[in-house]
C-alpha cells in the first residue's frame, strides 16, 4: 500500500509535473527536439525545484513569516528568493555541465548564464510563493469562518441553557401547589392557571429557535406569569402596565422581560412584608425603545446588580444589538428599584 501523502506534497508534485509538461510543450513549439538529454534535464530541474521550494517553505514556517505584516515580510522574502534562486540556478547549471546535458550551441559564459537564469528563476519562485501565500490566506479565512460558525453554535447552546434557566423551578412548584389548592374551590381559575403555566413553559422551550420576538408576545407571557404569581402573593402583589401600543411590534430577546419581572418579584416584592407593586413601562424615547420595570424594594448589593438573570440580560443584549443596546438597574426614590433596557428602534 502506498504511503499517504499530505496535500502539500500532492500540490508540489502536481505543480512541478505541470511545469515539466509546459516546458516540453514550449520546447516542441519552438522547434527544439524532445531528446533524452532534455527529459533528464527537466527531471533534474523538477527535483531541484521541489527541494528549493520545500526549503523555502521551511524557512517561511519556522520564521513565522506567514503571520508577519506585509511590510515586514516583503524585504525578507525578497532576500530569501534571491538566495534560493541563485543556489537553484547554480546547482542546475553545474549539474547540466557535469553530465553534459546542455544543448545550447551559443557560447555564453557560465557567469552570464548564472546571472540571467537567476533573474528568470526569481520570477518563477515568486509565483510559487504567491500561490503558497494565497493558499494559506484562503485556508485562514476558511478556518475563521468555521471558528465563527462553531462560536455561534456554542453561543446558541449557552443561550438556550440561559433561557431555560430563566424559569425558576421554585416558581413552577409554587404555581402547581397554588393550582392544586384551586382545583376544588375555584375550578375555573385552576383551568386558567394551567393554561397560563402551559403558555409560559411552551414559550420558554420555543425561545431557543428565535433571536427576537415582538414585545406584544413577550408581554402576554409576562401577564400569564404575573397572574400565576398573584395566586401566591394575593393582595401583596399589585401590577401596573404603561405600554405605548406603537411599541408592541418592537423586537426584544425572548424571555428577557419575563426574567426581569421574575427578578423584580424574587428580590423585591417577596422581601417586602406588605408586598408591593411591579410596574412595566414601554415607550419611545430619543429614537430608542425603552422598557422599564419598577418594583418595590431596594437593591441587595452586588447580588441584585450582577446576578445570573441580570448578567444574562446584558450578555444577550450585547450579542444581538452590540453597543446600540443598554441595560441598567438602580434604586430610585420611593423605595423603588428601576431596571431599564434601551433598544434600537426597528423601523421595518
Amino acid at each position: 500500500m502506498l504511503p499517504k501523502m499530505s496535500k502539500y506534497w500532492w500540490y508540489q508534485l502536481c505543480g512541478w509535473f505541470v511545469f515539466a509538461l509546459v516546458s516540453v510543450f514550449f520546447a516542441y513549439n519552438y522547434g527544439y527536439p524532445i531528446t533524452e538529454k532534455l527529459i533528464i534535464k527537466l527531471l533534474l530541474a523538477v527535483t531541484l525545484g521541489i527541494s528549493a521550494t520545500h526549503i523555502l517553505r521551511l524557512v517561511i514556517i519556522r520564521r513565522n513569516w506567514l503571520v508577519l505584516p506585509i511590510e515586514k515580510v516583503i524585504p525578507r522574502l525578497f532576500v530569501c528568493l534571491v538566495i534560493t534562486s541563485f543556489v537553484f540556478t547554480f546547482l542546475l547549471l553545474s549539474l547540466t555541465q557535469i553530465f553534459d546535458l546542455s544543448e545550447d550551441t551559443k557560447k555564453i559564459s557560465f557567469s552570464h548564464r548564472l546571472l540571467f537564469r537567476t533573474i528568470d528563476n526569481i520570477s518563477f519562485l515568486l509565483l510559487w510563493v504567491l500561490i503558497y501565500y494565497a493558499y494559506h490566506y484562503f485556508q485562514k479565512i476558511r478556518r475563521q469562518e468555521l471558528d465563527t460558525f462553531r462560536l455561534q453554535s456554542l453561543v446558541k447552546e449557552l443561550e438556550l441553557k440561559t433561557i431555560k434557566s430563566h424559569i425558576n423551578p421554585h416558581f413552577i412548584f409554587n404555581s402547581l401547589n397554588s393550582i392544586r389548592a384551586l382545583v376544588d374551590e375555584n375550578p375555573e381559575r385552576a383551568r386558567n392557571a394551567i393554561t397560563e403555566l402551559s403558555n409560559i413553559l411552551r414559550s420558554s422551550m420555543q425561545a431557543e429557535k428565535l433571536e427576537t420576538v415582538p414585545l406584544e408576545k413577550e408581554l402576554n407571557i409576562v401577564k400569564d406569569y404575573l397572574a400565576l404569581e398573584q395566586m401566591r402573593f394575593e393582595e401583596r402583589l399589585k401590577v401596573d402596565f404603561e405600554i405605548d401600543e406603537d411599541t408592541l411590534d418592537q423586537p426584544i430577546p425572548p424571555m428577557m422581560l419575563q426574567t426581569l419581572v421574575e427578578n423584580a418579584i424574587k428580590h423585591g416584592i417577596s422581601k417586602q412584608v406588605n408586598g408591593g407593586v411591579v410596574k412595566i413601562i414601554s415607550d419611545f424615547s430619543e429614537n430608542n425603545h425603552e422598557i422599564i420595570i419598577r418594583n418595590s424594594g431596594y437593591l441587595n448589593g452586588s447580588l441584585s446588580r450582577h446576578g445570573f438573570g441580570l448578567q444574562s440580560t446584558r450578555d444577550r443584549l450585547s450579542l444581538l444589538f452590540g453597543e446600540k443596546a443598554k441595560f441598567e438597574i438602580k434604586d430610585i426614590a420611593g423605595n423603588m428599584v428601576e431596571a431599564k433596557v434601551i433598544l434600537p428602534v426597528d423601523t421595518k
